[in-house]
Formats: C-alpha cells, structure tokens, sequence
C-alpha cells in the first residue's frame, strides 16, 4: 500500500509538472525565512519551547523544493528537519513530506521499523475563501493502531483567512479521522487518538509593522484549542523573509 501511495504521489506530481508549457523567461526562484516562536504547536501538539523555525525554498513551474527546520534553546527541546517536494496548480496542491527528529536513530537510518523519519503525502484545494488539505503518513516512523499494526496516521485540516480591522486573520480547524498514536498522546493517555477526533481549532492575527520606509516585520499571535487532550496554547511569533 505504502509504495502504491508513493508511487500515485510522484506520477501525480510529475504529470501536472510535464503537463504544463514553461513560460518564457520563467526562472528558478529562492527564498530564505525564520520564525522565531515563543512556543512550539503543530496541529495541535505541543512539540516545544522557544523556537528557532529556518526555512529555504526553490520554485520553478509550480513545482517546490524546501527544507524548514526547528531549533529550541534548551536540550530538553526536539531538533527537527524536513524536507518537502511539491507542486501547485490553480489551486490545487499535493506534496510529499520527510520529516525527522533526533529523538531516535541518526539522520542517515532508515530501517524499517527502526527510523526517526516520517513520510507524509498531502493533498489539497485553495479555494481562496478556504483552504482544505488531507494528509497521510505512509512510512517511516508512523504510528500505531491499538492492535499494533501501522495506522498510516492522517491529519484533515480546513482554513478560512480573513482581513478585519488592518489585520489578517485565519481560523483553522483540524481533526484525526482514525484511531492513531501518532496524534494527541499525552502522558495520561499514551495511546492516542481513539477514532476521529478534533484536534486543532486556532485563531491566528497576523500584522506587518513597518520599521523603515522599504522594510516591514511580520508578527502574529495564535491561540490554539486541542479539545481532544483538554490543551489550550498562547503563542507569538515574528517572521524575517529574503
């Protein structure tokens, strides 16, 4: 199942790349950013401390090359790079995600049943009002069913942006469709999710404050609810991009 799923994933994004003409003078383009986060929550999940969140991206075509990272200030706080291959078109979007944290084996190991590594494919629409994505682990470190077997852990997710008030606004809402331990497990209940749960619904504000005539710096706030595991977090960021 897992290499059919590779394999649909990578015809897919191949197809859409071949199936359009290059535009003249259509150029590859970079681009290098940071956040900084005064805490770590990814759908829902509280990964960490203070953060340090790089990023580096090329695009040609619609087709997207990236690694982003997270570094926290203290030991205790996981280190984490991915890397991710991807392809938009009007709209339309689906990616392959490796995602790795040092809390296990090195970088280099890939052992089947032994790997920090996650792969995740993702698929999704921009209708511009809203947002919705899908995303699947289909190898790697996944996680676990109660009965023991791969769970190909899976995240739905729908986002709605808005302007009010000089600022940009977006809500998100998130939810595991499946019984998984790679979601919402906590140190009172190591199992995970049990079925389908909600597990993100945030609120984020984002604004551009100028520092000079030719530059601004983005902040943002978000406040995050995981109903699933009772967690509520506050957090602040700011976000330098060239």
């Amino acid at each position: 199942m897992r290499k059919t799923m590779m394999a649909a994933v990578a015809v897919a994004i191949a197809g859409m790349a071949c199936a359009e003409k290059v535009q003249a003078g259509e150029k590859v383009e970079a681009s290098v950013g940071a956040d900084l986060v005064s805490r770590y929550v990814w759908r829902g999940q509280d990964l960490g401390g203070v953060s340090v969140q790089p990023t580096i991206e090329l695009g040609w075509n619609g087709l997207s090359l990236s690694a982003w990272g997270s570094v926290g200030f203290t030991r205790e706080d996981t280190e984490e790079i991915d890397l991710t291959l991807g392809y938009e078109r009007g709209g339309f979007s689906v990616s392959v995600t490796d995602y790795w944290t040092n809390e296990g084996p090195g970088y280099f190991h890939y052992g089947a049943h032994s790997t920090s590594h996650v792969f995740e494919a993702q698929v999704g629409y921009d209708f511009g009002w809203a947002a919705l994505n899908w995303y699947t682990n289909f190898a790697g470190g996944d996680g676990q069913t109660e009965s023991g077997k791969r769970a190909y852990s899976s995240f739905l997710s729908v986002n709605v942006p808005f302007a009010l008030a000089g600022i940009d606004w977006n809500v998100e809402a998130g939810a595991v469709p499946w019984a998984t331990d790679y979601y919402n497990a906590t140190d009172e209940e190591s199992s995970g999710a049990n079925g389908f749960e909600v597990t993100e619904v945030s609120l984020q504000a984002t604004k551009e404050l100028p520092v000079t005539t030719s530059f601004t710096l983005p902040v943002f706030a978000r406040v995050t609810w995981n109903p699933a595991t009772e967690g509520a977090y506050f957090v602040f960021g700011l976000s330098l991009g060239f």
